[in-house]
């Protein structure tokens, strides 16, 4: 792990790094990192919420589903974007490719009884960041989340 620190790009005010075995265990790490970078800035309680669900759903997914049945690693970028503020964090890793967001969303107005099992942490996070984007690239899933606060 990097602490965060200046970065030499002036659009970006706070950045830190964790590269760690993707594991549910190691979800206190990655959840420790943001909220390393988050003090630093003027986020709000509620922004700060969304941010923790949605990297807590992520780094689950990949520790459960990307390198199964064994593990491997992520990598976790988080950035402060200055103008306009804006966190955006990335996720990486080697695991099997998979776009979640080619995942259809959910019919949320069925009652919990008639839904198929799966896709609604994917679509919360979907419906609380300002933007995600995925790509697979030189063997890596990329995922990035970028919110506004």
């Amino acid at each position: 792990m990097t602490n965060p620190v200046p970065s030499a790009d002036s659009s970006i005010s706070v950045s830190a790094d964790l590269k760690t075995e993707a594991r549910a265990e190691n979800l206190p790490q990655v959840l420790g990192l943001l909220e390393s970078v988050l003090d630093q800035t003027s986020c709000s309680l509620k922004v700060r919420m969304q941010l923790e669900v949605a990297v807590e759903e992520i780094f689950i997914n990949i520790a459960s589903y990307a390198y199964e049945p064994d593990t491997g690693s992520v990598g976790i970028s988080i950035r402060i974007e200055e103008d306009p503020p804006a966190v955006l964090i990335r996720f990486a890793d080697s695991g099997m490719p998979y776009d979640p967001l080619a995942k259809e969303d959910p019919d949320v107005t069925l009652p919990a009884s008639e839904r198929r099992i799966g896709g609604l942490g994917i679509f919360i996070v979907k419906k609380s960041m300002d933007e995600m984007t995925y790509r697979y690239e030189n063997g890596q899933n990329i995922l990035t989340l970028r919110k506004l606060f």
